[in-house]
């Protein structure tokens, strides 16, 4: 599906991305199909915990390509621009470069056979090399435009230095065979690294004191990472929908529970005959029992009315305007077999016929719509969005343990150790305004560990003329 990317981000994590122009409207849902070996259900995950503490989206402006600032044709004459338009461009710029070191790394850590990770490794070192190259190319002489830019290129330069040599510390070893081939290109990132280095040097960036001290250096680096986010990133205003509607349900609950006790209350006066301990027992028992089923015929309830229904609101606001630039709804929930859509269960229903086992599902979904391109940053007018999904809350009730499995040759009897693995589906269903929806599914192989592959699978025939 060519509008929406889904794949593994790290090791027990997996993300989707997209981008809206402006004025577009679309419909994104996610269908997670959990075996019920995981033991994952309403009974043991609560969606809004699990909303709150492993679903991070990432939501900010952009452009095909990067736009160097100081190139594009808008800033044909730089003293018609304000500083703080100048830091805009400058800083949406600094932050897709970061961005997509971020990404590549993670993509790059995947790779786990040497022939793989280091041609790739060089392709990106050069890639970086030459942005920052044309970035310095075009550094403002306006001494008040400069602090801004010395900022953005101390942490570019800091930032890239350090993927790199993350990359070079954790990718995968070479074989005596292929030290000829890889050695160099190591060599070669080292020296950029070092260049790098040097270059902050040469620039004062950072003193002494804080290039000694890796708690100063990071967490200033981490202060320079949001001054470039500044006006990019949309700022979010999140707010639970139902509130209202919950209470109304907590008090109906309340009183049909309690419209049970009185009755069961009068009964029993009539039973005993004055106060005595049978009576209060009688009491005390009918008060316990109205405590624990106050809040069971509460929950049964809400889900009840709750099903169907977004749980959150989002508005997203420019940082700088405070315009409101989109608006999103946002569901998450426990879904029963019969509520899924047909396409949705015909999907899952095609599966070969040893992973049709019993699942619970879990529903994401999330409307989105865009504001006017009169809202959005001058010369900007689509937003991309990244939101992950952490696995680990479906993990750590797995087994751990290893089995064996033994095999004879030869009159020979051998055994290898092989882990036990589980198998996540997830149905993805992409409705951009008035257009048929769009469908894919993917095939998420985990264990204890972490994710071993994330792949995307075929879907039934009727389906694949509206699935990318």
């Amino acid at each position: 599906m060519a509008k929406v990317v889904l794949k593994q981000e790290d090791a027990l994590s997996i993300k989707f991305s997209h981008q809206l122009a402006a004025g577009e409207s679309c419909r994104l849902d996610l269908y997670f199909a959990l075996p019920k070996d995981l033991g994952i259900g309403p009974q043991s995950l609560d969606e809004e915990e699990y909303f709150h503490s492993a679903i991070v989206g990432r939501r900010a402006y952009f452009s095909d390509g990067l736009h160097l600032p100081l190139v594009q044709s808008r800033f044909a004459s730089l003293n018609k621009r304000t500083v703080e338009e100048f830091r805009l461009y400058l800083n949406l710029f600094a932050y897709q470069f970061a961005v997509a070191m971020d990404t590549d790394t993670k993509e790059l850590l995947q790779q786990k056979q040497a022939a793989d990770f280091y041609p790739r490794l060089k392709e990106l070192g050069e890639q970086f090399a030459v942005l920052l190259k044309k970035f310095r190319r075009n550094e403002p002489e306006d001494p008040k435009w400069k602090p801004w830019f010395e900022h953005a290129d101390n942490y570019l330069s800091w930032h890239g230095e350090q993927k790199l040599l993350q990359l070079l510390m954790q990718g995968p070893a070479w074989t005596a065979e292929q030290e000829s081939d890889f050695a160099p290109v190591r060599e070669g990132v080292l020296a950029l690294c070092r260049a790098e280095s040097a270059y902050r040097d040469a620039r004062r960036y950072n003193s002494e004191k804080t290039k000694s001290d890796p708690n100063r250096i990071s967490n200033k680096m981490l202060l320079l990472r949001r001054l470039i986010q500044q006006g990019v990133v949309l700022k979010e205003e999140l707010k639970p929908l139902g509130v209202g509607l919950k209470k109304l349900v907590t008090g109906l609950a309340t009183g049909l529970v309690m419209l049970v006790v009185s009755a069961l209350i009068i009964k029993a006066q009539g039973v005993f005959s004055g106060l005595t301990m049978g009576l209060l027992f009688t009491l005390s028992v009918i008060y316990g029992f109205r405590e624990i089923f106050k809040e069971d015929i509460r929950n049964v309830m809400w889900r009840a009315i709750q099903r169907g229904r977004p749980r959150w609101s989002r508005v997203l606001r420019d940082t700088s305007s405070q315009k409101a630039i989109a608006k999103q709804h946002v569901w998450l929930d426990f879904v029963r077999v019969k509520d899924l859509p047909l396409a949705v269960t015909e999907i899952l229903s095609r599966r070969h016929q040893q992973n049709r086992i019993e699942a619970e599902y879990l529903h994401y979904g999330l409307a989105t719509r865009v504001g006017r391109d009169g809202f959005f940053l001058a010369g900007y007018d689509s937003l991309s969005e990244q939101v992950s999904f952490s696995l680990a809350p479906f993990v750590r009730n797995l087994e751990r343990g290893k089995v064996r499995v033994f095999a004879e040759q030869d009159g020979a009897i051998r055994s290898e150790t092989a882990e036990r693995r589980y198998q996540i589906n997830v149905v993805l269903v992409y409705k951009e305004g008035r257009k048929p929806p769009r469908y894919a599914r993917y095939k998420v192989t985990l264990n204890r560990s972490g994710i071993i592959s994330v792949s995307e699978k075929s879907l039934p025939e009727q389906l694949l003329g509206v699935s990318g």
